[in-house]
């Protein structure tokens, strides 16, 4: 792959201030992309965050933004097409857990998860679909999705919920934008090692470890290299697709 493969192109990550959503930013900007991202709570980590994408050559740009909300949502698309005067990718990473067994779990833990994951998604995809649309070479949305989509997970009925619902998203949204040259794909993510798989119980994490083929966690790196080449013109034929990377967990 060409080293700035991305160069002169604009990438909104959603969620982007750490783990996952962080590598994917920086691996872009690494490959000549403009990032926008935005956040939710963490200003201090934005900055942070922003200062290094900038340190790489390239220009940057965040906001506070609830992914939830359709019109905040509209409006940070708006700002960065203002900003960087197009939209080409967009990563949906945005994502949260509250875990619980369903006859425990309050309506709001299932709302929350609901309208983080997957309403955010829908949100940030209909927002970016008009600034994509006048794009002479389309664009690509990747949605961060989970293993938990596929096969369901224990205490999980709202993550699964919202994992699964991302992966219908990308079906569909690929087969309405595809005659438009944008390309719609998900990333089904297995166990990576972030602050999330660390704070895992230590007896549930050696449980889980023994259920991976490959015998260990995913890294974020491996996450954003994958990420990239998705959107990368070497998969301009690659739509409405789910991508497993997961170690061998789901097969």
């Amino acid at each position: 792959m060409s080293e700035k493969q991305f160069e002169g192109k604009t990438a909104i990550v959603t969620g982007a201030t750490r783990g996952i959503g962080k590598s994917i930013a920086l691996e872009l900007a690494k490959r000549g992309a403009n990032v926008a991202f935005n956040y939710s709570k963490s200003a201090d980590e934005a900055d942070e965050l922003k200062t290094e994408i900038e340190a790489l050559g390239v220009k940057a740009f965040s906001a506070q933004c609830d992914v939830a909300s359709t019109e905040a949502s509209a409006s940070f698309v708006g700002e960065v097409k203002e900003a960087f005067g197009t939209v080409d990718y967009l990563i949906n990473n945005a994502g949260i857990t509250r875990d619980q067994l369903i006859l425990r779990m309050k309506e709001d833990d299932w709302d929350s998860v609901i309208d983080t994951n997957l309403k955010g998604a829908w949100n940030f995809s209909k927002a970016v679909l008009r600034p994509m649309l006048r794009n002479e070479n389309g664009g690509s949305i990747l949605n961060i999705s989970s293993i938990s989509g596929v096969v369901g997970m224990l205490g999980q009925s709202n993550y699964s919920a919202s994992k699964a619902g991302m992966i219908g998203l990308t079906k569909s949204l690929a087969k309405e934008v595809a005659s438009k040259k944008i390309t719609v794909n998900a990333l089904a993510l297995g166990l990576i090692e972030t602050d999330m798989a660390s704070e895992m119980n230590a007896d549930y994490r050696e449980k889980f470890l023994s259920m991976i083929p490959l015998g260990r966690l995913g890294n974020v790196q491996e996450v954003a290299d994958i990420a990239c080449f998705i959107l990368s013109p070497s998969a301009a034929y690659i739509t409405g697709q789910v991508i497993q990377a997961d170690g061998g967990l789901a097969m």
